[in-house]
């Protein structure tokens, strides 16, 4: 396909200036060298040109003459995903939506926000709180990610477990399709069920239909109180054991995460209490809502924490010792990345009841290829977040080989290869794994008719029409 591309010469540059004003246009290439790469510290490809938008009017002229001239466009929020979706491995340009970062409305009164796709997350979660309001997902990176980019992966985060992912609180949306056209869809109420629903589409499909420029987004009403309970447990059966407790006593804790023992090996010392050495899972809940109502209802999850095999529960209850605990969690994945030279990402979904079953599957993988798995995440939901380690990056093709067998597994225990990273550049040869050759070539087909010449971010989630 890429041979199909026109290359940027110098009259294809000269009228890509002209269309999108040339202030927008990079092409010194120590300055394009960043936008080569997104959170996927193994993906690389140097872009031709970079556009940094700053109007939904720039990039319908950039995709127009794109399909007249057949350029690649790949569209990049701020570069923080984990499946090189954002890497234009075939070259033409990189289109930076960073630019469009403007919270355009806060509607109290309609519990509602508009903005452009490069807000941050946490810039929106604030000027949330300011109005009383709340935006609940939370990724991991949530104070250097965007929401175009949250848009465009479908992202969640530790607090979906109660509150939904990223597409429950996308009312409607404006994007620029691949061929030029801008189209808005969605509502600004919360119902509607006129035509097609598009923007539940666009939502999740990783920037290959179209080009977000403006969303709609709903906000509640923020809770007023929240607190932390941690609890260790000697294995993670008895961990996960106490989740499903917890679940099925009928609370619904807004964030349930964990921890594995190897994760506690690498950020023990960093939890300040005794029993980390001697505990195999490590559990962080917190619930929110009106405080003498969570002060009752976490002293309640301790309690069957406790009944369920947990050595220690300890309550972390105001905003210091919760912080404490959320730096714990966050650590995980950087002392990951200083610790080994080759650290491969995964976001894998499982039932609930098969993650201890899941976890115990792994040490006999960890010897077979050779490396190390971290395991944690979002054990409310059964999001795991697998770091696979080796001490070389020459193991790269034996972890890939591993990383194979891992999933075959994950879709045998009726689970999902990706719950929140998408699959970008980096998962799309594991696609036929999960899904069946119809639903492959039905949605290569929707691909086709949103972008006939095949220009906007090529290369990702789906191999091109033969």
């Amino acid at each position: 396909m890429a041979s199909n591309f026109r290359p940027l010469d110098p009259e294809t540059i000269a009228r890509i200036r002209e269309a999108v004003a040339p202030a927008s246009v990079i092409e010194d290439r120590d300055k394009r060298e960043p936008f080569g790469r997104d959170g996927t510290v193994e993906a690389f490809a140097m872009p031709e040109l970079v556009v940094e938008a700053t109007s939904a009017v720039q990039i319908c002229a950039l995709l127009k003459l794109a399909n007249e001239l057949r350029f690649p466009v790949t569209p990049r929020g701020l570069g923080t995903g984990l499946a090189g979706g954002a890497v234009p491995i075939h070259g033409g340009v990189l289109l930076s939506l960073a630019k469009m970062n403007r919270i355009l409305t806060i509607d109290r009164d309609n519990f509602l926000a508009v903005v452009e796709p490069g807000v941050l997350n946490k810039d929106l979660k604030d000027a949330a709180r300011e109005a009383g309001l709340y935006y609940p997902p939370d990724p991991a990176s949530y104070d250097t990610c965007s929401i175009g980019g949250n848009a465009a992966t479908n992202a969640g985060g530790p607090s979906c477990v109660k509150y939904g992912v990223t597409r429950e609180y996308i009312l409607g949306l404006e994007a620029v399709l691949p061929t030029g056209e801008l189209i808005r869809t969605g509502v600004r109420t919360r119902k509607g069920v006129v035509g097609y629903d598009l923007t539940r589409l666009l939502v999740g499909s990783e920037g290959t239909l179209g080009v977000i420029t403006q969303l709609v987004l709903k906000l509640i009403p923020h809770p007023p109180a929240i607190t932390t309970l941690v609890a260790l447990c000697p294995s993670l059966s008895s961990a996960m054991e106490a989740i499903r407790a917890v679940l099925g006593a009928g609370y619904v804790p807004c964030v349930v995460e964990f921890l594995d023992r190897h994760c506690l090996d690498l950020v023990g010392d960093l939890l300040p209490f005794e029993g980390v050495r001697d505990a195999d899972a490590f559990l962080l809940i917190e619930t929110d809502g009106a405080p003498e109502i969570i002060a009752r209802e976490i002293e309640a999850i301790g309690e069957i924490c406790l009944g369920s095999g947990a050595d220690q529960v300890l309550l972390a209850p105001d905003a210091r010792r919760r912080d404490r605990m959320w730096d714990v969690r966050k650590a995980v994945s950087l002392r990951i990345e200083e610790r080994y030279p080759l650290d491969v990402h995964e976001d894998i979904v499982v039932p609930i009841r098969c993650i201890a079953d899941f976890v115990r599957k792994l040490p006999p993988l960890e010897a077979a290829y050779g490396m190390k798995i971290f395991t944690f995440g979002h054990a409310g939901d059964g999001n795991l977040h697998l770091s696979m380690t080796a001490e070389t990056r020459e193991a790269r093709e034996r972890i890939e080989r591993g990383i194979e067998e891992i999933l075959k597994l994950v879709l045998g225990m009726g689970g999902t290869i990706s719950g929140e990273h998408g699959i970008g550049m980096m998962k799309s040869k594991y696609l036929s794994l999960e899904l069946s050759p119809e639903s492959i070539r039905l949605q290569r087909r929707i691909k086709a008719l949103f972008d006939p010449q095949g220009i906007l971010n090529p290369g990702k989630v789906f191999s091109p029409l033969p």
